[in-house]
């Protein structure tokens, strides 16, 4: 497991992160080196903050998004009686208001760190960029700002800044698309099967978000399109890992939760393509009814980990 840990850490190895206890040992009794000494451990305080710092926080963002949009679909009018809306409309507008404030806030927080990351820790940026894992958590901020987009109480799909916005957030996704894609194709140490895992469907997630946002506004062929480089590269990727999927053992601990994305890709590609046709048809219940299968057998292998660890624990 701690191969495993050091394999998927992208920003630690790269450059030695100098400890508190190492920046004050050798301090003198002067004041002048005192505080000389201080100011080196706050600023290698700093530093170490931003190396830590990687593309997988981005995660709290994008579950935060995602929240957003969840309260603001569950409060739109249907004409369905089994719908919660009646319920979420009696809570106040304000939370909700706060709720899409308190994630736009988070993310831009995040994107600021990210950015001073990239001007002070730009080594360990290239190799988050050059790493299976890492790379493709980058798109977790631009998915993060488009479910924003369509959460926000402020603008309607029709709005001329609405439809800038979802430009200035899909064109990095399709940029990332063609670097990842590409190397997929042409790089033989990158090739699908040999770097292919769970947080890949990440990549496959960004392109249906931000098709569902395109059909929303009314442009049918920017949403079919990359509606398309989605679905297409979710059919590769997912044969791909169902054939070297060997469990939980694969990932580290702190990776596990990636899992998720399994259930995350086919739902997400349902909404989608229900947003392009207008209506919820055979494709969107053929993936909505893949989600809920894999979530079914991923439930399974856990409830069957739970009752082997105790007999693994007896045994020894």
């Amino acid at each position: 497991m701690a191969q495993n840990q050091r394999r998927f850490n992208v920003t630690n190895h790269q450059i030695p992160i100098p400890t508190l206890h190492q920046s004050t040992t050798n301090t003198t009794g002067t004041d002048t080196g005192t505080s000389t000494r201080a100011s080196k451990t706050a600023s290698s305080s700093d530093l170490s903050i931003l190396t830590r710092f990687h593309a997988g926080y981005f995660c709290i963002s994008l579950a935060l998004c995602s929240q957003a949009l969840l309260w603001k679909t569950l409060a739109e009018p249907t004409t369905d009686a089994r719908a919660l809306s009646s319920i979420v409309r009696t809570i106040p507008s304000f939370a909700f208001i706060l709720l899409w404030s308190i994630a736009l806030l988070t993310l831009l927080l995040l994107c600021l760190l990210y950015l001073v990351r990239c001007f002070l820790r730009f080594r360990s940026v290239r190799a988050e960029l050059a790493h299976h894992v890492g790379m493709n958590y980058l798109f977790a901020p631009w998915i993060s700002f488009l479910m924003l987009l369509q959460a926000t109480p402020f603008l309607q799909p029709d709005n001329r800044l609405y439809r800038i916005l979802w430009c200035a957030f899909s064109v990095p996704i399709v940029v990332l698309d063609v670097k990842i894609y590409g190397q997929w194709f042409t790089q033989g140490k990158r090739f699908l099967s040999m770097v292919a895992n769970p947080t890949s469907q990440i990549t496959v997630i960004g392109n249906l978000v931000g098709a569902h946002v395109a059909a929303q506004i009314g442009w049918k062929e920017s949403a079919v399109c990359m509606f398309s480089l989605g679905i297409t590269h979710y059919l590769v990727l997912f044969v791909t890992l169902y054939q070297r999927f060997l469990g939980s053992d694969s990932l580290p601990a702190m990776l596990r939760p990636v899992f998720f994305l399994f259930i995350a890709a086919p739902s997400t590609a349902s909404l989608a393509w229900d947003s392009i046709s207008s209506s919820f048809d055979t494709g969107c219940k053929m993936l909505f009814f893949l989600s809920l299968f894999l979530f079914a057998s991923l439930e399974s292998r856990s409830s069957q980990a739970r009752m082997d660890s105790p007999l693994l624990m007896a045994s020894q």
